[in-house]
């Protein structure tokens, strides 16, 4: 039996090394997000200060450090590149799937947790995140080793034993604070308070173990914004408070959306686990008061985090990615109790089924003859917008065999709708499942990096270029890290003592204005390539709508214009010669 059990661990383990591990370097780092932590590793290492995070080499309040040491780990070991910034979150999905394979076999049964781990990695954006450079993998992970830690409190929380689950819990809590922030405390704190009314176990909240979880929290989460103070950056900390509060009130960034953002995106995002999600709700199988307690919790959870990030004005997909969990486990649970049933999906949830493949079966295949289909968009005039326009005049070559990613899809569609055919379901079930992750994989190996090329891969290849030449360059009236990344920008890109006077100066009339300062900073090191006082060619790149401005300076020569960007150098006086 033994052996078997871990034939079977090493079995995920595998499978998971070979969905999360390959092929996740063969395409840029996307901007905002990816970038920004990334070149939060690459300060770390360039700089030797691992205590506090930095972008442009000066103080970064938005992310505590734990993902960034992650990432600043792997660079370490394997170079500054995509492979390594994206490293930490494959490891993170192996993990996954072995703790969710464990905790569902334990508990519940081996289809349970066979069920929980294929849907989770066949269901689109928890399988995206695990190859992604987002800090969410990480930080969900921890949120819900935290959860798990709770429910085995609650379970028999009188007994004495379980007083290293209530540390538990709050050690994984306050590791999740670490990583991204107090938002986990609101979390978690708001689950466990629903929770223990619903089980009307409130007199864990008077209790010893309720004391020492608080106590973990608090010796864990706030042990890095300690040191912040006593090393003198307690800035950062009054920073990185407000940012977490400005989230919760605006919406960032230009991120907003509907009430419902997150409803569509989990029903499509989570899709097929979505569907069976919605189905496990109304589930009435008898189960022991264990996984009855269990099932509750993470109904709690999935809830607490849908309604709160609906009601936050800033809207962003993996905001709602903790409901990754809870979903797809009462997604398992409803296969496991009914794949011996002859219908799974109800008449309107099948038609629902059937929407959802099309949609994304001709969205693929409708990329994937972009090429054919580009003469008569631009023509068409159907694009307004000059940048996106541009975007698609790309030169991307397409080798015509790509649309067959869609062809696990197709299949497995075509299972599920007819699931009732076949006499052994929960194999035809697996295989369904699995064919849906093999769909996802292909998509992100296959199509992801051709849509790179349309979208910013122009602009990276020049701060490469630029890069190679140790030269400065900034992104201008538009938001960008990959300038800073990729542009291979150092500490000494600031040792002029000129262009440190220059900087403070802009910063200073900037603060009188009500700016803030640290938000201030890129705009001023753009002007410092403007109008300062240049030692070394200076480069600019902007897009399509904003190249007129720079044109306007009479001091920026336009080099070329490329896929919606359009790139500028400015001589010093010595009047260098650049060839690019």
């Amino acid at each position: 039996m033994k052996n078997n059990n871990a034939l079977l661990y090493f079995f995920v383990l595998l499978v998971s090394f070979l969905l999360f591990v390959p092929f996740i370097g063969n395409m840029h780092l996307f901007d905002w997000d990816e970038i920004n932590f990334a070149e939060c590793a690459r300060e770390m290492v360039l700089t030797g200060d691992y205590s506090k995070v930095q972008l442009n080499f000066k103080p970064f309040w938005e992310k505590p450090p734990v993902f960034i040491w992650f990432q600043a780990v792997c660079m370490n070991v394997f170079g500054i590149n995509e492979f390594a910034a994206r490293l930490p979150n494959a490891i993170c999905g192996i993990l996954t799937l072995l703790i969710l394979f464990h905790y569902g076999k334990r508990y519940f049964s081996l289809s349970t947790a066979v069920l929980w781990c294929l849907l989770f990695t066949g269901s689109i954006l928890p399988h995206l995140y695990f190859k992604s450079g987002l800090i969410d993998p990480w930080f969900n992970l921890f949120m819900f080793l935290s959860v798990l830690q709770f429910i085995f409190t609650i379970n028999n929380f009188r007994s004495r034993s379980v007083m290293w689950n209530a540390i538990l819990t709050g050690v994984y809590l306050g590791l999740a604070v670490l990583t991204k922030g107090p938002v986990a405390i609101v979390i978690i704190g708001m689950v466990i308070l629903i929770s223990v009314f619903i089980t009307k176990q409130t007199q864990f909240l008077i209790s010893k173990n309720f004391v020492l979880l608080i106590a973990s929290v608090i010796l864990i989460s706030m042990s890095w914004f300690g040191l912040m103070f006593l090393t003198g950056h307690s800035d950062v900390v009054h920073e990185f408070i407000s940012y977490q509060v400005r989230l919760f009130e605006t919406a960032d960034a230009g991120h907003d959306g509907p009430l419902y953002y997150h409803l569509i995106v989990l029903l499509v995002g989570c899709f097929p686990a979505s569907l069976l999600f919605l189905q496990g709700l109304k589930s009435t199988e008898i189960r022991s008061p264990f996984e009855v307690l269990f099932k509750k919790v993470m109904l709690v959870l999935f809830f607490v985090v849908l309604i709160l990030f609906s009601i936050v004005k800033t809207k962003i997909v993996h905001y709602s990615s903790m409901c990754y969990f809870p979903l797809t486990f009462i997604g398992a649970l409803y296969l496991s109790e009914h794949s011996y049933k002859m219908e799974l999906f109800k008449r309107w949830y099948k038609y629902l089924y059937v929407v959802i493949s099309i949609v994304l079966i001709l969205a693929i295949i409708l990329v994937c003859s972009i090429n054919w289909l580009k003469p008569f968009i631009i023509s068409g005039d159907f694009i307004k917008d000059n940048f996106a326009l541009s975007n698609l005049k790309a030169d991307v070559h397409w080798s015509g065999w790509e649309w067959s990613v869609v062809l696990p899809l197709i299949s497995a569609t075509f299972i599920f709708l007819y699931l009732k055919r076949f006499t052994n379901q929960q194999q035809i079930i697996y295989t369904g499942i699995g064919l849906y992750a093999l769909f996802i994989s292909l998509t992100l190996n296959v199509i992801v990096p051709k849509v790179e090329m349309y979208t910013q891969n122009a602009a990276i290849v020049f701060y490469q270029q630029v890069s190679s030449h140790k030269f400065d360059v900034d992104s201008y009236r538009f938001k960008s890290y990959a300038c800073i990344f990729y542009g291979g920008r150092t500490p000494e890109t600031f040792n002029d003592a000129e262009q440190i006077d220059f900087i403070e100066k802009q910063l200073i009339k900037a603060e009188r204005e009500g700016h803030s300062r640290f938000s201030s900073y890129s705009t001023a090191y753009c002007d410092w390539l403007k109008y300062g006082n240049i030692k070394q060619p200076a480069f600019l790149v902007s897009k399509i709508q904003d190249a007129n401005e720079i044109d306007e300076l009479k001091t920026f020569k336009r080099l070329y214009e490329r896929n919606g960007f359009v790139f500028f150098v400015r001589m010093p006086v010595n009047k260098l010669k650049v060839d690019f």
